[in-house]
């Protein structure tokens, strides 16, 4: 997860695509066209629960578009391993619930 969130705040397209699972993987991310680009402020990760090949990480990620408020992205999101690699599958937002 903090490498994936990493990977945001330096807008590595190509490690993120690279690390989602290819069942639900979209074309592209186009970060780069993200106008105006988000200013990652933190990440912090609230549960981690592994069960064999799969993992829930629960996260509260920091964030501020232009000059405007700091925002709150809470994910629940859905890993599986596969051949020794972690892969994202899905994320849930419990607030839009």
């Amino acid at each position: 997860m903090r490498s994936r969130y990493s990977a945001y705040v330096l807008k590595r397209e190509d490690y993120l695509l690279a690390t989602w699972h290819p069942s639900t993987r979209p074309a592209s991310l186009k970060l780069a066209a993200q106008q105006p680009s988000p200013t990652w402020l933190g990440l912090d990760v609230k549960r981690h629960q592994q069960d064999g090949e799969r993992a829930i990480v629960e996260f509260v990620a920091r964030l501020r578009y232009g000059g405007g408020k700091a925002q709150r992205m809470h994910e629940i999101s859905r890993f599986v391993r596969e051949e020794g690699r972690w892969y994202y599958v899905d994320g849930q937002f419990p607030e839009s619930q």
